[in-house]
């Protein structure tokens, strides 16, 4: 026992030096999405001030593919010493592990949460045409009505399916899921009234919202937004409903304790900044960082809602 102990102060002693060393040459940070996204986007937009705080070069890679499961495979395998880090969206972890049959790596050690970089909050909007003014009048029409109203996504999986399905479990409506290849062809059905709701990001309908061409009902986070003042949440009437996508920073499973806390720091850190939060706040985001400690809580309460809400839904990615 008492060589245990040895062997253990030992090993921390490594961890806390590999901590005060770190950063000592460039980072890697995968994007697992093609350049010019909304994910890509952010990632440069953190990345820059992460970089001056951590007094290093982030170099910013994108590896499209596979709804982000190749760029978090080449994460998971990667030396798990802070320098190749994820720019995370909730498919490597939080849904695509119950969508897929199988992934290429292990979801749950293969990854370690560092940190809440923003939400990316989502709205339900609605037809001109459609007559409900509340969400609550849309889940009444709804019942009366079983698949007479279509909900569209940017396809099976996508946050706007998964979000739509939560509503139908919550609710306890039949609504039909119309699946598209992207979201600016489901936009452009939801306007022409082909599709009568959807439940996506912000930044996607504001637009037509402030136009008239589209109507929102309600917000999908927890807390109305200063963005949309006088819209209430979806919560409101569905207690508990929060469905805007998350996004967090990872580093391969196994990375020493010391270096995750060393990147939280700074991560939350750059969140504070009142530049990185405008320009945050510009594009549509709502930036909030956490602990570790509180990612890896999120990360499991996430898990287990989408779990049950694919379940439900039968939704499948071959």
């Amino acid at each position: 026992m008492f060589a245990f102990a040895i062997g253990a102060v030992a090993a921390g002693s490594v961890q806390a030096q590999a901590a005060n060393d770190y950063p000592n040459q460039p980072i890697r940070l995968i994007v697992p999405f093609a350049p010019g996204g909304g994910a890509d986007v952010t990632a440069r937009m953190v990345s820059e001030p992460l970089a001056a705080e951590l007094g290093q070069s982030i170099i910013v890679d994108n590896k499209p593919g596979g709804g982000g499961t190749i760029g978090a495979r080449i994460v998971s395998e990667a030396k798990p010493d802070g320098y190749t880090l994820l720019y995370t969206t909730p498919g490597p972890q939080l849904t695509n592990p119950f969508l897929m049959k199988s992934l290429p790596y292990d979801p749950n050690t293969g990854l370690a949460p560092v940190s809440r970089i923003a939400i990316v909050p989502s709205v339900l909007v609605v037809n001109k045409s459609v007559k409900a003014d509340s969400v609550k009048e849309l889940i009444e029409e709804a019942k009366k009505n079983p698949h007479g109203i279509r909900f569209a996504s940017a396809g099976i999986g996508a946050s706007s399916h998964l979000s739509g399905e939560l509503l139908k479990v919550m609710a306890g409506v039949e609504i039909d899921h119309i699946p598209y290849r992207g979201t600016g062809p489901a936009l452009q059905d939801l306007i022409g009234g082909r599709v009568e709701m959807a439940i996506d990001s912000l930044t996607v309908y504001q637009a037509y919202i402030k136009s008239g061409d589209l109507k929102v009902l309600g917000v999908a986070t927890p807390m109305p937004l200063d963005s949309l003042p006088g819209v209430p949440t979806i919560a409101e009437t569905l207690p508990g409903f929060d469905s805007s996508p998350v996004n967090y920073l990872s580093a391969p499973g196994g990375t020493p304790q010391p270096i995750l806390d060393r990147l939280n720091a700074a991560m939350n850190k750059v969140l504070a900044e009142p530049e990185t939060k405008e320009r945050m706040l510009k594009a549509g985001l709502l930036p909030e960082g956490n602990s570790v400690e509180e990612m890896n809580k999120l990360v499991k309460d996430e898990q287990a809602k989408w779990k049950k809400v694919i379940e439900l839904s039968g939704a499948k990615i071959e």
